[in-house]
């Protein structure tokens, strides 16, 4: 008893009534955050209620992550739990954030069955800051137009508002498309036929041209093509001819084809899909559309 008559508790007793180890007790009592109000007369520590409530609350507190300098301020009243808990909030998040991109990095490595090189480089990739991603877009968009004053105004525009907003929080599939967008970003091959789609562009364009009429091509050639594949008209076959002479007049196809290669081609559906997808938008509209054109060219390549 103490000198006021409430009960007194040794460690066992006090592990007991708590459900706690004695390694344990003894360990906090021996850092201070659990300080015995007095000793028996054989130097054995002693606690009193009061000591069991404050032994709860350490527990809670070290089980929703604090380490013990932290649990020492809040038990000297030097910060609130409320404080504690929101900076702890915060920490959590981050540690959230780091965990779904670890998952999505395992995921990609797994999916591609990468060695140690390249899962080096998608850790690296799916890792970097906002600012990071968006400057290896700007490189290459800066790239891809140097030069070319003489591009459709709207498509010049449209190019340089491309940005990469991956979340936060990303999915594995979303930081997945992020890394395989990075890959294509920095690929020379890429770049080489981005840049060549673009000059396409600038070449056909006459001086002093209003800008709009690229973006009239394509919704003239959806117009034509989305019938068309309703109808299940096969772009090898006959049938498309018609849509063809439409869209290209008499126009050299060879040349036609390798301008509609350059900027619709699988690769480029790819990129703009992965887009998309790491930007958190619907997928890309018509796409099939241009893919048919292309086949269409395709087939008649060469005769």
């Amino acid at each position: 008893m103490n000198d006021d008559g409430t009960r007194l508790f040794t460690i066992g007793e006090l592990a007991r009534a708590t459900g706690m180890s004695v390694r344990t007790i003894r360990y906090w009592s021996d850092e201070g955050v659990l300080t015995p109000v007095t000793r028996s007369s054989g130097g054995y520590r002693l606690y009193d209620a009061g000591s069991a409530a404050r032994l709860e609350l350490v527990r809670t507190l070290r089980e929703l992550g604090l380490g013990l300098d932290e649990v020492r301020t809040v038990l000297a009243g030097e910060r609130t739990v409320a404080e504690v808990a929101a900076t702890h909030v915060a920490a959590l998040d981050a540690r959230i954030r780091s965990l779904k991109v670890t998952r999505a990095v395992l995921s990609t490595v797994a999916r591609r069955g990468s060695e140690a090189e390249e899962m080096t480089l998608v850790n690296k990739l799916a890792r970097l800051s906002a600012a990071e991603r968006q400057r290896i877009m700007e490189e290459f968009v800066a790239e891809t137009l140097h030069g070319l004053d003489t591009v459709d105004p709207d498509i010049r525009e449209r190019i340089r508002r491309t940005a990469v907003d991956l979340a936060e929080d990303p999915t594995p599939e979303e930081a997945d498309a992020w890394v395989e967008l990075a890959e294509m970003l920095q690929d020379p091959e890429f770049r080489a036929q981005m840049r060549r789609a673009v000059e396409f562009n600038a070449a056909d364009r006459r001086p002093g041209e209003p800008g709009g009429r690229s973006l009239w091509f394509a919704k003239r050639l959806v117009e034509l093509v989305g019938p068309a594949r309703e109808r299940g008209v096969d772009p090898a076959g006959p049938g498309a001819e018609e849509v063809l002479d439409d869209l290209f007049g008499d126009a050299d196809r060879a040349g036609v084809l390798e301008r509609m290669t350059a900027g619709f081609d699988e690769r480029v559906a790819r990129y703009r899909h992965l887009l998309a997808v790491v930007n958190r938008q619907p997928a890309p509209p018509h796409t099939e559309d241009f893919a048919w054109v292309v086949d269409a060219l395709r087939a008649r390549a060469g005769r």
